[in-house]
């Protein structure tokens, strides 16, 4: 992952499995098309590295942050939730109220399936400002692009409406430029993904 400035870069903190991929990767299509540059864990394999310093490292690189707690439900496996969406938050609110120079001016967005919810199993971040996105990924859109546009006071950020209509041209293109790159759509991994929103981003400016 290049090197991209601290006031640029994003923190992507949410689930990672397949119910979640729709909301996810028109999240990382927002993020780029609002001019800023998605970040989280998966951009980085490397077995030699303590995966809590992995999460630290690129926490502190990033002056946003959205975190997703909306997945509650317990593993069918092992009768138990996840935390890893609420620790990541804390990190990066602990970031912000305990760091130095820069990590005092962090920023971040906090999601959920429904506004409210959240009272019921993480209620210390009562008093947040929580917004819900109802597993709809156009609607998801909207809230990062308006999130980020308050947050950075940036004027160039387009519509949401503009975003998600530039993503379902991206979306039937994305086939063709996983063929140019010799790749599989279902195959395409963190970093590929972020390719190819790169490229076609510069292609349809």
């Amino acid at each position: 992952m290049p090197r991209t400035a601290y006031a640029d870069n994003v923190f992507i903190n949410c689930p990672f499995d397949r119910q979640y991929r729709s909301l996810f990767d028109a999240m990382i299509f927002a993020v780029f098309d609002c001019g800023y540059v998605a970040r989280c864990t998966t951009e980085i394999d490397d077995a030699s590295q303590v995966r809590i310093d992995k999460i630290a490292a690129i926490i502190k690189a990033c002056k946003y942050g959205i975190h997703d707690i909306s997945r509650t439900k317990l593993d069918r496996q092992t009768g138990l939730p996840r935390f890893n969406m609420p620790l990541e938050l804390g990190i990066f609110l602990g970031a912000k109220r305990f760091g130095h120079g820069e990590q005092r001016h962090k920023v971040c967005l906090i999601l959920d399936e429904v506004r409210y919810r959240y009272q019921s199993f993480i209620s210390d971040i009562a008093g947040q400002d929580i917004r819900s996105h109802g597993n709809d990924p156009q609607r998801l859109v909207t809230t990062v692009r308006n999130w980020l546009r308050t947050s950075s006071k940036r004027t160039t950020i387009p519509g949401g409406e503009e975003i998600w209509r530039r993503y379902q041209v991206f979306r039937k293109d994305l086939p063709l430029l996983c063929k140019e790159l010799r790749l599989l759509v279902r195959e395409i991994v963190f970093n590929d993904y972020t390719n190819l929103v790169s490229v076609w981003l510069e292609q349809n400016a």
